[in-house]
C-alpha cells in the first residue's frame, strides 16, 4: 500500500510538470479577446458599400430615408420601409432564405473622406430632385466605449504583466522561489538529516588532522552536548576555516555535518549581497529563524569575506553600506542564539586579513582553523582518497608522486588525477601508468604541451642553452632545489622548462635564498657565456629575482646596511598610499638589491666558466633528446655532492 501511494503521488507529480498551469495566462487571453472585439463584425450591424453604390443604385432610386454622419467620417444608411419590402436589397443584406429584411436602420455604411466634398457631391446628384425626394443628411458625434476601455486597458495590461515577469524572474534569481516579497528569504541550500543528503565523512577528507582534532569537538558537541553541559562548558558559537584554496575547507565543514548527522545550512556570502537595499540582513534573520526550527544543525558560510570586510576601511563609500548592514546583521545573529541551542556556525575564507575584527572576537567566530597546504605525508594520504576510483598499475609509487607535487593543494592532487586518467584514455591504454602521472603534473604546472609550435633552429638552441645553464646550476649549488628533468619541448608560452624537487621547508636561510637567486640567473649567464649576448628569455626568471631581492632587503632584514629592521605591513592596508621609510632609506634599499643580484650573477657566472665544458655538453644532449632528467645530469657532471632524496 505504501508504495502505492509514492507512486500514485510521483504520477500526480509528474503529471504537474507535464500540465504546467499559470494564472497569466488568462490576462494573456482577456487582453487578446478585448483586441480581437475591434476586428470582429457581428452579423446584425450595417453592411459597408462603396460610395458609388450610394449614389448611382440607392439615392437615384429613391429607396434612402436619411443618411446619418457619425463623427464626420463615416454615413450610415436608413433604407425606407417600401425599399426593405420590395425585397430588391436582401442579396446585399444578406436576409435568410424566404423572408425579407424589414428591421430598423442603418443598413448600410461607406467612409465619406471629407464632409464638404460629401456635402458637394450629394448637392450635385440631387439637383434635378424635388424637394421632398431629397434626403435629409444629420450629424453624430459618438463615442466608442469599446475602444475607449482597450486604448486604456491593453497598456496598463502589457505594462502589469511585464512587470509581474520582470519581478517574478528577479524573484527567483533572488532565491525568492518565484515571488518578489520573498527576495528576503534565505538561499541557503538545506541538507536535512532525515533524508541523508550528506555522504561525506572524515574518511573522504585526506590529510588535514590537526584541523579534524579541533573540529572533532564541535561534532562531539552536536552528538552528546550533554557530556559538556554537565560540566558548565560552552560550546563556541562559530568555528573559522582559513587557508588558500583548494585545501578541503569546504569538504571539512560537509564532513562535519556527516558525522554529526545533523542538519546542514550551505550558503556562500555573495548569497546575501543584492542591489536591493536590507535584502542581505533580510536573508540572515531568515537563515537563522529557519536553523533555530531544525536545531541541532550547522550553519555553513563560504567565502565570508564577501560580507565579512572590516567596516570602514574605505573612507570614500558611505558607513551605511549594503554590505555593512548584512555584516552588523550577522553579527546581532551571533549574540542573540545562546550557545545551548545547537546552532554551530562554520565558516570559510582565504582572505581572513580582510575581515572585520568584531567578527573575530572571542563569543562570535571563537576557533580559527588554519587549513594549510598539505605536506608530503598528507599528499600521500590525498593521492590515495583521489585513486580509488581509478584503474591504475600496480605498485604505484605514491611516495615519488608525493615528492613530485611539492606546493600542490587537495583540489590541484584531484585535478592531476584526472588529467592522468584522460591522458591514458587519449593514449589507448587500460590502466593508468606512472607517466601519465607524470604528464599530467608537467600539463598543470607548465601548460599542455606544443609540438607543432614553429620554432626556428636558432631559437631551439638559445633554449637548449638557457634551460642547461639552470639545470648546471642548480646541480652545482648546495641549497639549489634538486633537478628533476629539463625540457625544450614548448609548453603553454613557455619554449622550455625545467623542473625541481623543491625541499619542504618552513624557515630558510640568507645562503640558501641566495643560491635559488643564483639557480634563477642561471639562465641569463648561460646566453652570455655562449652566446656573448642575452635573449628576452629571461624574463620571468628575472622577474622572480627581483622579487626575492627586495623581499631579503625590504622585508626579511638580510641587509647589514638596512639593518634589522622589516617594512612588511602585516595588515595589508589596501588604501594606504604611503611607504613606511624614506626616500633615502628607499635609494638605499635600490642599492642593496642591485648589489645582491650583481654580485649573485657574477657568482653564476664564474661557476658555468668553471664547468663551461660540462655545460655546453649537456646542452647539447638537450638539443639532441629534447627531454633530460636527473640521470643525464649526474653522467655528465658527476654524483651530485649534496644528499637529495628525488627517486
Amino acid at each position: 500500500m505504501a508504495e502505492n501511494n509514492q507512486n500514485t503521488t510521483s504520477s500526480s507529480q509528474e503529471k504537474k510538470k507535464k500540465n504546467p498551469f499559470s494564472i497569466y495566462w488568462i490576462y494573456i487571453l482577456i487582453a487578446l479577446g478585448f483586441f480581437g472585439l475591434q476586428f470582429v463584425h457581428f452579423s446584425g450591424g450595417p453592411k459597408e458599400i462603396t460610395r458609388q453604390e450610394f449614389e448611382n443604385i440607392m439615392l437615384k432610386n429613391h429607396d434612402i430615408e436619411k443618411v446619418v454622419v457619425v463623427n464626420r467620417e463615416k454615413a450610415e444608411v436608413h433604407l425606407t420601409e417600401q425599399s426593405l419590402i420590395s425585397g430588391k436589397y436582401d442579396n446585399m443584406l444578406n436576409a435568410p432564405q424566404g423572408g425579407k429584411v424589414v428591421e430598423k436602420g442603418p443598413h448600410f455604411y461607406f467612409t465619406i473622406g471629407s464632409v464638404e466634398s460629401f456635402e458637394k457631391r450629394l448637392e450635385e446628384v440631387q439637383k434635378s430632385f424635388t424637394e421632398e425626394q431629397k434626403i435629409s443628411v444629420r450629424y453624430e458625434t459618438r463615442r466608442d466605449i469599446t475602444s475607449d476601455i482597450i486604448s486604456w486597458v491593453i497598456p496598463i495590461l502589457i505594462l502589469v504583466i511585464i512587470w509581474v515577469v520582470i519581478f517574478r524572474r528577479m524573484g527567483s534569481g533572488m532565491g525568492g522561489g518565484g515571488n518578489i516579497f520573498n527576495i528576503g528569504k534565505s538561499r541557503a541550500k538545506v541538507f536535512d538529516k532525515e533524508e541523508n543528503e550528506i555522504k561525506i565523512n572524515f574518511k573522504d577528507v585526506a590529510g588535514l588532522e590537526e584541523a579534524k582534532v579541533e573540529i572533532q569537538e564541535i561534532v562531539e558537541f552536536l552528538k552528546t552536548p550533554q557530556k559538556y553541559t554537565q560540566l558548565g562548558g560552552k560550546i563556541p558559537k562559530g568555528v573559522l576555516l582559513i587557508g588558500p584554496p583548494g585545501t578541503g575547507k569546504t569538504l571539512l565543514a560537509k564532513a562535519v555535518a556527516g558525522e554529526a548527522n545533523v542538519a546542514f545550512f550551505s550558503m556562500s556570502g555573495s548569497d546575501f549581497v543584492e542591489l536591493f537595499v536590507g535584502v542581505g540582513a533580510s536573508r540572515v534573520r531568515d537563515l537563522f529563524a529557519q536553523a533555530k526550527q531544525k536545531s541541532p544543525c550547522i550553519i555553513f558560510i563560504d567565502e565570508i569575506d564577501a560580507i565579512g570586510r572590516a567596516r570602514g576601511r574605505n573612507a570614500s563609500f558611505s558607513s551605511n553600506d549594503e554590505k555593512e548592514s548584512t555584516l552588523n546583521q550577522l553579527l546581532t545573529e551571533m549574540d542573540g542564539f545562546d550557545t545551548s541551542s545547537g546552532i554551530i556556525m562554520l565558516a570559510a575564507t582565504n582572505r581572513a586579513d580582510m575581515l572585520d575584527s568584531a567578527l573575530l572576537r572571542s563569543g562570535r567566530f571563537d576557533r580559527q582553523i588554519h587549513v594549510e597546504l598539505p605536506d608530503l605525508n598528507e599528499r600521500r594520504e590525498i593521492f590515495k582518497v583521489h585513486l580509488r576510483p581509478l584503474t591504475v598499475e600496480q605498485n604505484l609509487d605514491l611516495d615519488f608522486l608525493s615528492r613530485q607535487t611539492s606546493g600542490f593543494s587537495g583540489a590541484d592532487i584531484a585535478t592531476v588525477c584526472n588529467e592522468a586518467a584522460l591522458i591514458a584514455a587519449r593514449k589507448n591504454k587500460t590502466i593508468i601508468e606512472k607517466q601519465d602521472f607524470l604528464d599530467a603534473v608537467d600539463r598543470l604546472i607548465a601548460g599542455l604541451e606544443r609540438k607543432s609550435k614553429v620554432i626556428s633552429p636558432q631559437e631551439k638552441i638559445i633554449t637548449a642553452y638557457h634551460e642547461a645553464g639552470h639545470a648546471s646550476v642548480s646541480w652545482l649549488l648546495e641549497y639549489a632545489h634538486p633537478l628533476v628533468k629539463v625540457t625544450i619541448v614548448p609548453r603553454g608560452r613557455t619554449l622550455g622548462a625545467a623542473w625541481y624537487l623543491p625541499e619542504e621547508r618552513q624557515l630558510s636561510n640568507r645562503e640558501q635564498l641566495y643560491d635559488m637567486i643564483c639557480s634563477a640567473l642561471g639562465g641569463r649567464a648561460a646566453e652570455e657565456l655562449h652566446f656573448k649576448t642575452f635573449s628576452t628569455g629571461a624574463l620571468n626568471d628575472l622577474e622572480r629575482v627581483t622579487k626575492q631581492a627586495y623581499a631579503m632587503m625590504a622585508y626579511l632584514g638580510m641587509s647589514e646596511k638596512i639593518g634589522h629592521r622589516s617594512f612588511y605591513d602585516s595588515s595589508q592596508n589596501e588604501y594606504a598610499f604611503h611607504r613606511p621609510y624614506s626616500e633615502k632609506t628607499a635609494e638605499l634599499i635600490d642599492n642593496e638589491v642591485s648589489d645582491l643580484i650583481e654580485k649573485a650573477y657574477l657568482r653564476t657566472f664564474k661557476l658555468l666558466s668553471d664547468n663551461k665544458e660540462k655545460f655546453e655538453q649537456l646542452a647539447e644532449l638537450l638539443l639532441e633528446k629534447e627531454v633530460i632528467f636527473n640521470e643525464d645530469v649526474e653522467r655528465i657532471f658527476g654524483k651530485r655532492l649534496f644528499t637529495t632524496n628525488i627517486s
